[in-house]
């Protein structure tokens, strides 16, 4: 295994409520390294584990150290485009519990239904499905 994308982070001003955030949005489970401000993130079933393959990745929690993102300021770092069933239902529900719009959900041909949300610290997320808005699949099935 060489150049592959194994781990992601996320910093924040709060990390509980991050974790908050996170858990009642995706179902991920954080669990913080004794005293230290870092929490690891289990994405779920699928996820590449110690020892075991899958399909996707889990991450880690950080205190944010410096300032939050302005909402609707430059990206800075990277940002994470999480495969989901539902960007709509989703896209909402993030919204209800305190993220912000950063890009409406829409339907991009040959890629799929794609949204972007800003977490309640401002950082951007993406949410992605194949799934286009008319039910048929991004390579059009």
């Amino acid at each position: 295994m060489s150049n592959l994308v194994v781990h992601f982070e996320i910093h924040g001003s709060d990390p509980q409520r991050l974790a908050d955030f996170y858990s009642s949005l995706l179902g991920w489970s954080f669990q913080q390294f004794g005293e230290m401000p870092y929490w690891a993130i289990d994405t779920g079933d699928g996820s590449i584990r110690q020892g075991g393959s899958g399909n996707g990745i889990n991450g880690g929690l950080t205190q944010r150290q410096g300032p939050a993102p302005e909402i609707g300021g430059p990206v800075s770092g990277c940002n994470i485009v999480i495969g989901v069933d539902d960007v709509d239902g989703l896209f909402a529900k993030g919204i209800e519990l305190g993220g912000s719009e950063a890009l409406a959900p829409a339907d991009m041909p040959g890629v799929g239904r794609l949204a972007y949300l800003h977490d309640p610290d401002g950082n951007v997320f993406g949410l992605i499905s194949a799934v286009m808005s008319d039910g048929t699949t991004a390579m059009g099935t």
